[in-house]
């Protein structure tokens, strides 16, 4: 014979596993007595969250912060995440919001030449790499 999962045994199943991480939360960290009821409701509340059966809600597509189309500007380029400046886009999009330069533009509908530094930051680099003699061939080789 099958067992049915009702309501009631959700709730207990909930309610032990509820008490198993408390516990085991309560073994390791140091809680004060007055903090335990709001622990045992939050635990619970989370728990509840991940074992419901309820559909995610559809979440809204995020709007850029600024319009692509403004973003890069000779001096800066603006991220689309959070409308900050850089000069340099890369590091901040990993570092903050795990995404390399190609999943940022696929993210965002960018075209693969949108870049990820300011145009006078990358001339800039560039001129000081030709000025140190970096690209050429050496001679007598």
């Amino acid at each position: 014979m099958d067992i049915v999962e009702t309501p009631s045994r959700n709730s207990d199943a909930l309610i032990e596993l509820t008490a198993d991480v408390v516990a085991a939360y309560v073994s390791n960290n140091p809680v004060p007595v007055g903090e335990l009821p709001n622990l045992i409701a939050d635990v619970h509340a989370a728990l509840g969250r991940v074992g419901g059966t309820a559909e995610a809600p559809v979440a809204d597509k995020q709007k850029p912060a600024v319009n692509p189309k403004r973003s890069v500007h000779d001096d800066y380029i603006v991220c689309l995440e959070d409308g900050k400046k850089f000069k340099s886009l890369k590091r901040h999009l990993m570092t903050h919001y795990n995404l390399t330069p190609d999943e940022y533009r696929e993210k965002w509908g960018l075209d693969a030449s949108y870049p990820m530094v300011a145009p006078n930051y990358a001339a800039a680099r560039s001129q000081l790499a030709k000025k140190m003699g970096l690209g050429r061939k050496r001679k007598g080789r």
